[in-house]
């Protein structure tokens, strides 16, 4: 295991040489980390995003690195588009994928009584609906690769209580959950599922929500920490 601070890049402790990667949302934040983690290990991804701009410019560095990276713009909210971003990378990895990461998220932070109708609907599509979708998509490319895993990037919002998340905390509790069924439904066809619940971390997202709820965010976090020092 890489000690604090060390990235695998350092000292890889295997390869995924041959393997092939699709990471949602991947020109920056969490997603832009596992692009250039899972390419410094050989593997070739292809990534997407909405902002192509960003997604030109990560592209522009990746090469400069030398990794194998291909991208494509899309918003993995539409179903449609989701269906497209599936055919490039099956045309693309000539119908195998070994690895599924459905990064892609948005938070919209409110108390629950200030919640609309349409903030429930665009964060469901983003956070449930297309990691789920996704998934039934790159099923047959999956098992035609004889060794496959889904990684559901949740939040430890889906696990306990986090102030003014209530609709991104069904999100990525369902996504917990699909996971669990996932990893049990689709094992006899040599696919792996977890998901992975991290706590906030600096990413654009966050700071992007942070300035929006006047730093409430921040708030939670510092909060959170000192009643978890206090039980301790």
């Amino acid at each position: 295991m890489a000690k604090t601070g060390e990235s695998l890049r350092d000292k890889p402790r295997w390869s995924l040489v041959g393997m092939t990667a699709l990471v949602t949302g991947g020109s920056k934040g969490i997603g832009e980390a596992v692009v250039e983690e899972l390419a410094t290990l050989g593997a070739r991804i292809h990534t997407c995003a909405r902002d192509e701009t960003q997604l030109q410019e990560s592209l522009r560095k990746w090469q400069a690195k030398g990794f194998q990276v291909t991208t494509s713009v899309c918003d993995v909210s539409s179903r449609d588009k989701r269906e497209k971003l599936m055919e490039t990378v099956s045309t693309i990895f000539e119908g195998k994928l070994n690895i599924l990461v459905n990064n892609v998220g948005t938070c919209i932070v409110k108390p629950t009584l200030q919640h609309t109708a349409e903030d429930f609907s665009f964060t469901m599509a983003t956070n449930l609906e297309s990691a789920f979708h996704l998934s039934q998509l790159a099923h047959p490319l999956l098992k035609a690769s004889g060794s496959g895993s889904i990684v559901l990037i949740s939040s430890v919002s889906g696990v306990v209580h986090v102030n003014g998340a209530s609709i991104y905390g069904v999100s990525k509790g369902a996504m917990n959950q699909l996971g669990r069924n996932l990893a049990c439904e689709w094992a006899s066809d040599n696919i792996r599922t977890n998901s992975v619940c991290p706590w906030f971390i600096e990413t654009p997202l966050v700071t992007e929500v942070s300035k929006a709820t006047n730093m409430k965010v921040l708030s939670y976090i510092h909060c959170y920490f000192s009643i978890l020092i206090l039980i301790k």
